[in-house]
């Protein structure tokens, strides 16, 4: 077994999302900072967003693992999607079964974000009869502990993993929560890895943050 477990923020935006002013290469030094092994980010609505990974990647990938993946506005709640490029798979205003059945289909997997936060941007007890779906956010570093706690527990009772991720929309906040994983994770094997189940999400911070951001 590997000794070292991987310590991946598997959420966190930039100025690419269009709602705030992080700038890309700052994320990534606090990635660093932090001892993270690896960020993905996961800019909302377009995959394209996250083209900047690719050059970040040039750059800082002796000392982390970048990501991309999308934050996806399905039409019950948001959603991040790995492995698929989004963009190229027609899924605007998709309900959130058929996001998951093209992405799957796409070789991708999906994890629907912050589930029980309200404000029309978690998908709530709909993530009960969405087959297909690889975990939860059970860790959110934007949601107050009780969404966090409602989102594991619903994991736990559906047999799935949850993870973890910061959210983050400033560079501070990266790393709050992150996704711990068992198995050595690269920059190849991040999909079949969140298939597997081998990982937990994990929150650092001392308090959860209120009141929640329009996000």
């Amino acid at each position: 077994m590997n000794a070292h477990k991987y310590k991946i923020d598997l959420h966190v935006h930039s100025h690419e999302s269009g709602d705030n002013d992080a700038d890309p290469e700052e994320v990534v030094e606090r990635a660093i900072e932090r001892g993270l092994d690896g960020i993905a980010f996961t800019e909302h609505y377009s995959y394209g967003a996250s083209e900047q990974a690719e050059r970040l990647r040039e750059k800082y990938g002796r000392a982390l693992l970048i990501f991309r993946g999308v934050e996806f506005s399905a039409r019950e709640g948001h959603c991040l999607v790995f492995g698929a490029d989004t963009d190229r798979l027609g899924l605007k205003d998709a309900p959130m079964h058929e996001v998951v059945r093209v992405v799957n289909e796409a070789g991708g997997v999906v994890i629907p974000s912050h589930p029980y936060r309200g404000g029309g941007t978690g998908a709530g007890d709909l993530v009960l009869y969405l087959a297909g779906i690889a975990a939860l956010e059970g860790c959110n570093g934007v949601n107050l502990a009780a969404m966090n706690l409602k989102a594991i527990e619903t994991a736990r009772s559906l047999g799935l993993p949850h993870t973890g991720g910061s959210d983050a929309h400033e560079p501070r906040d990266v790393g709050s929560c992150y996704t711990e994983f068992e198995d050595a994770v690269t920059l190849t094997n991040l999909v079949g890895l969140l298939r597997q189940g081998r990982y937990r999400g994990v929150d650092v911070r001392k308090v959860s943050r209120a009141p929640l951001p329009s996000w």
